[in-house]
């Protein structure tokens, strides 16, 4: 088992920075991928970044590409979100998943584990 458990959100203003952190425990991650999705009220959970815990290779949706940033810290077993120049429609539940799959995927439907999420409001 693997548990994540997502931290960082709040309330900024378009153009703002928010980084969002995602900690994870129970397994080595080195054999998995790790991802970010969103979901808006009213809306499908959309695909964000995803990162290869062994080697870095990254992963963008196009929406968000240029300006948010996925990494990791292998030390802390924490996987990051730095998003930059954040519009309005980039509100949503923010979550964190991980899959055993070593394909960097954008379909929910591949990850294994999901952590409870994390609100991200950008609002004038």
């Amino acid at each position: 088992q693997v548990q994540l458990v997502e931290s960082g959100g709040g309330l900024v203003q378009p153009g703002d920075s928010l980084r969002l952190s995602c900690a994870a425990s129970g397994r080595t991650l080195s054999s998995y991928a790790m991802a970010w999705f969103r979901q808006a009220p009213g809306k499908e959970r959309e695909f964000v970044a995803a990162i290869r815990w062994s080697g870095g290779s990254t992963y963008y949706a196009d929406s968000v590409k240029g300006r948010f940033t996925i990494s990791r810290d292998n030390a802390k077993n924490t996987v990051f979100l730095q998003m930059n120049s954040l519009k309005p429609e980039d509100t949503a539940v923010y979550y964190c998943a991980a899959t055993r799959s070593l394909v960097l995927s954008s379909s929910s439907h591949e990850y294994d584990y999901w952590g409870q999420g994390t609100q991200v409001t950008v609002s004038s």
